[in-house]
């Protein structure tokens, strides 16, 4: 049966559908390609080198679509997480990172070896990173990075230029003529690397020939160095990882500093070796792992989106998302499916399916070996390089926000520092009298709402709790054992209130923010005077907005924290 033709209300015009199509998918699109599809996808792109904010005015340029069509696009990626709208901004948001998730799990080496790559890190005291090819480039997969004033600032899903990195060499030993030839022609159009927004413009070319000897010399040394390359002072040395069933190069393990620390002939004799060991006991471990095993492939995750064009009508490209949901039928376990397998997990027509993985393969998105489809690097430029740095107060903050304007009090997010509390993200409601805290606050722990959910969480000899109890208005809970009880409580039931003990007048309850380990790493809480809401109110009409709240954030945590880390505060 053939499949049923695209139609969008606002049909562009041929150019504004070849302008769409990112950069390095020169080619024509297919005549079954999804434009909706190729459109959605050159949106995320533009949004992600732009750092992951854009205007819509802004897309329409950077991407010569139509104003309306933008403005579709938008409105369908926010029905799906990918983005939000805030104020005159579209802006990435957590979840479009299950997109690379999905080929990060299906990769699998993240998950083997990124132990052993921040061990390693942490005994050399340098930046060691997993890097894998992608086409003519290379494409980060992890960093167990230093934090210094002068610090490396790729990010996981980063491309660089192949020539200019030091697995770059590593890869090439591997290519086909026709790569080869791909490489010189990308180059010829593009000598600058302009096609490379991680890395600065390239001042000044390299000697013919230069990175064909480069690949020589790594081929017959086994290892390869990067001498500032990318930009002045920046060094690293790098030694291919194999699996040891083929023997091809699966990633490259880079170690990374700057001169002031170490020259590029120090990295070649002071830390190749330890590198070296490290590659090791990574291909041992490779060796070791047992093939994945088929996981249970998820059902019906395009079975939504009806319901979305159903509400949304025209603003909802309903091709757009069934076309996304492809990619993330993708996963461990699943690292390679057929279009039967693809149209089971998504719930689509095979017609449809085929035609998606039709779009993406001319992207570059996906690559097919014979009946079986895989995902490639590439889909980890579709934002996880600006997100893979998203902190938790700035995952928070948009729900933080939506919060305070559903109960109209200020809502706040706060960490535990020492014994006390620490306030990471707020947001707070125009009221003649309210709370007056700013970011950075710290505040005992034993007596605010927020506190105790945190203290709650940890055994009890391991509470950072002061010798003395000291009491803040008459009502203060000043007793320890009556404490430790009242925290046992608290970790049952899951909230705490606080009413009047850190200031007379002032009520809260808070509600604990879980990572995807289950541990509670902030808390969420609403603050009010206490004229305005009971105690009953509070935990009868504010509690179930606030764990709403908090299982949005947690949500977020969940895909953002897979495969990198979220700094708490």
């Amino acid at each position: 049966m053939p499949a049923k033709p695209t139609t969008d209300a606002d049909a562009a015009s041929s150019a504004d559908s070849a302008a769409a199509v990112p950069a390095s998918s020169s080619a024509a699109a297919p005549a079954e390609a999804v434009t909706p599809l190729v459109r959605g996808i050159a949106v995320l792109l533009r949004l992600t080198e732009a750092g992951g904010t854009l205007s819509p005015s802004g897309l329409e340029r950077a991407t010569g679509l139509a104003r309306s069509t933008v403005d579709r696009i938008a409105a369908t990626l926010a029905r799906m997480g990918y983005v939000r709208l805030d104020g005159r901004d579209v802006v990435l948001a957590p979840r479009l990172m299950e997109l690379g998730n999905a080929y990060l799990s299906a990769l699998r080496l993240p998950a083997l070896l990124d132990a052993r790559a921040d061990a390693l890190a942490d005994e050399l005291d340098e930046s060691v990173s997993l890097a894998v090819a992608d086409r003519d480039g290379i494409r980060f997969i992890h960093q167990a990075t230093r934090r210094r004033a002068m610090s490396l600032s790729f990010r996981i899903g980063d491309l660089l230029p192949a020539e200019r990195t030091a697995p770059g060499p590593l890869f090439a030993t591997q290519w086909t003529k026709p790569e080869w030839r791909a490489w010189r022609e990308h180059r010829t159009a593009d000598p600058q690397n302009r096609d490379f927004p991680a890395v600065p413009p390239l001042q000044h070319g390299f000697a013919d020939g230069e990175f064909e000897r480069r690949t020589a010399a790594a081929a017959a040394d086994g290892w390869a160095l990067d001498d500032q390359l990318i930009e002045p002072g920046l060094v690293a040395v790098s030694v291919p990882v194999r699996d040891p069933r083929t023997g091809r190069i699966v990633c490259a393990a880079n170690v990374v500093s700057h001169t002031s620390r170490h020259t590029a002939a120090d990295l070649r004799d002071t830390l190749l070796p330890r590198l070296r060991e490290a590659v090791r006991a990574m291909e041992d471990d490779l060796r070791e792992v047992p093939p994945a095993q088929p996981a249970a492939a998820p059902m019906g995750l395009a079975a939504w989106t009806g319901a979305s064009k159903q509400e949304l009508g025209r603003e909802f490209v309903e091709s757009l998302a069934r076309g996304l949901t492809v990619l993330t039928s993708f996963g461990e376990g699943r690292a390679g499916l057929t279009l039967t397998e693809v149209a089971r997990a998504t719930g689509l027509a095979r017609a449809t399916a085929r035609r998606a993985l039709i779009t993406y393969e001319h992207l570059g998105l996906v690559r097919a070996r014979g009946r079986v489809f895989e995902l490639t690097p590439r889909v980890l430029a579709l934002g996880f390089p600006p997100l893979s740095r998203t902190s938790l107060p700035e995952i928070a903050a948009p729900h933080l926000a939506e919060l305070a304007g559903r109960v109209h009090e200020s809502a706040s997010l706060a960490v535990l520092s020492g014994g006390d509390i620490q306030y990471t993200a707020r947001v707070a409601t125009r009221r003649i009298m309210s709370v007056n805290i700013t970011l950075g606050t710290r505040l005992p722990a034993y007596a605010t709402s927020m506190g105790r959910v945190l203290l709650a969480d940890l055994p009890p000899a391991d509470r950072p709790l002061p010798l003395t109890l000291r009491p803040f208005t008459p009502h203060t809970l000043t007793d320890p054992d009556a404490l430790a009880r009242l925290l046992d409580d608290v970790r049952t039931r899951g909230h705490a209130l606080v009413d009047e003990e850190l200031e007379e007048g002032l009520r809260s309850i808070a509600v604990p923010v879980h990572d995807r380990t289950g541990r509670v790493v902030a808390a969420l809480n609403v603050a009010m005077h206490a004229a305005r809401h009971t105690v009953e109110e509070c935990e009868r009409d504010i509690l179930p907005e606030l764990r709403a709240a908090a299982d949005r954030i947690e949500g977020d945590l969940r895909v953002a924290g897979r495969f990198t880390r979220v700094p708490v505060a």
